[in-house]
């Protein structure tokens, strides 16, 4: 599972793969890109994993597209040790609570359908994830002095 939500849009883009491989990564990550033709940079927070990176784009599409995708991200990527941070730990948890929930699903294909199901309810309601933890608080968490808050 990769878990893609934009929290404040309630846009989710959760996908199940058959493996966690860079190539899919690639793939999600222009699926994504493709949903927003005219955003000059989409912001992007995600975990530290090894796959997580404009390697894997170039790898997947060539230099040339890949690292075009990747110059449309402004990648934020999370503490190793701040998974409280992580609001995909939030989306796949509405996920397996919302769409899953306690059903064994038998196949790759099946748990695709379910998502891609799953994906257009909570879009057309505009799901949100209600994120409290604002810029003001990690500045203050994090130590940020007022020179460092206004770069």
């Amino acid at each position: 599972m990769f878990g893609v939500v934009e929290p404040k849009g309630g846009r989710h883009f959760t996908t199940a793969t058959s493996n966690r491989s860079a190539d899919q990564f690639a793939h999600i990550i222009k699926h994504i890109v493709d949903r927003y033709p005219n955003a000059g940079t989409i912001h992007l927070v995600m975990d530290n994993l090894n796959i997580h990176c404009r390697k894997s784009l170039v790898d997947s599409f060539g230099e040339q597209k890949g690292g075009k995708l990747w110059d449309r991200l402004t990648v934020h990527y999370t503490p190793k040790h701040g998974s409280w941070l992580n609001q995909a730990e939030i989306e796949l948890s509405l996920y397996s609570r919302q769409c899953l929930g306690k059903r064994r699903i038998p196949s790759l294909g099946k748990l695709q359908q379910e998502t891609r199901i799953w994906n257009r309810s909570v879009n057309r309601k505009r799901t949100k994830i209600n994120w409290r933890f604002t810029r003001k608080k990690a500045r203050r968490v994090f130590k940020y002095n007022k020179l460092q808050s206004n770069s």
